[in-house]
């Protein structure tokens, strides 16, 4: 190649690199543009109050009587409890029997002065002997023979022979 031919394609080539950097800086000199969703606005509402319910506490003082009792002779089951309420002032009684055959009676009062008093009682119970049934004498059941069902087959085979 000539001389005058590499000054050519030199000059040719730096063109091309100063026409690329032209083009390079005016495509980044613009505004630059943002392409993005809106802010997300966060609103928070106030807390809601609510009014708190409106409980009718009773005026008068407390006044009951109650009581109940339970005898079960089938399972042994056998409590009692009898309570009387004045105002602050409870005086009662409950009684139990043990598994270890005692019955337990505990007297109980309660007053603002003195607080909860209680005093336990323990006293043996009468065992009643209960009656033994007579034994019935059953005669003995006479036993069976299990025997597997006979066996009858059919077959439409011939009988081979050797």
């Amino acid at each position: 190649m000539s001389r005058s031919v590499q000054k050519i394609l030199h000059s040719n080539m730096v063109f091309k690199v100063v026409v690329l950097a032209a083009v390079l800086a005016v495509a980044r000199a613009g505004v630059p543009f943002s392409y993005s969703a809106a802010p997300v606005a966060h609103v928070a509402h106030a807390p809601v109050a609510y009014a708190a319910p409106i409980i009718a506490e009773p005026r008068a003082p407390a006044h009951y009587d109650f009581g109940y009792a339970v005898n079960d002779p089938l399972t042994g089951d056998s409590k009692s409890q009898h309570e009387v309420r004045r105002g602050d002032i409870v005086q009662g009684s409950y009684s139990v029997v043990d598994p270890d055959g005692t019955k337990r009676t505990v007297n109980y009062a309660s007053d603002p002065h003195n607080g909860f008093n209680a005093i336990v009682h323990k006293e043996p119970l009468a065992v009643a002997v209960r009656a033994v049934a007579p034994v019935a004498h059953v005669a003995p059941v006479a036993r069976v023979a299990y025997a597997p069902a006979p066996l009858h087959a059919h077959s439409h085979a011939h009988a081979i022979h050797y």
